[in-house]
C-alpha cells in the first residue's frame, strides 16, 4: 500500500459559531471564521454511491492537524461553505473532514 504524502498548501476557514446581542439586546449567532492550513482530497467512488443512496453528497475532504478542530460543523474554502458531514482520525496529527456544498436553509 503506497502512502499518500499530503501537503497543506490551501487554506481553509473554520467557522467557529457563538451567541452575541444586537443593539437592543437580542440573541444573535456570531461567526468567527479560523483559518487553517490544509490539504484537499477527492471524494473515492464508492464513498460518493454509499453516500448517494443515503441521499448524502459528499464534495470534498480536508485534511487538517487535529489539534485545530474544535468540532466545528461549517468551514469555508475558496469562497464556498460546506457541511462537515464526519470526520476521520487519519494518525495522531491529522484529521479529515469529509464535506459537502452548505445547502440553503430554502
Amino acid at each position: 500500500m503506497a502512502v499518500v504524502l499530503v501537503t497543506y498548501d490551501y487554506e481553509l476557514k473554520l467557522v467557529q459559531k457563538g451567541t452575541g446581542y444586537d443593539d437592543i439586546g437580542n440573541p444573535t449567532i456570531v461567526e468567527n471564521p479560523v483559518p487553517v492550513l490544509c490539504g484537499k482530497k477527492s471524494i473515492g467512488r464508492t464513498e460518493f454511491y454509499d453516500a448517494a443512496a443515503n441521499d448524502l453528497k459528499p464534495a470534498i475532504i480536508f485534511q487538517i492537524h487535529s489539534y485545530e478542530y474544535n468540532g466545528e460543523t461549517e468551514v469555508e474554502f475558496d469562497g464556498k461553505r460546506y457541511t462537515v458531514m464526519k470526520t476521520y482520525e487519519v494518525d495522531f496529527e491529522t484529521l479529515e473532514l469529509t464535506c459537502e456544498v452548505k445547502r440553503s436553509n430554502g
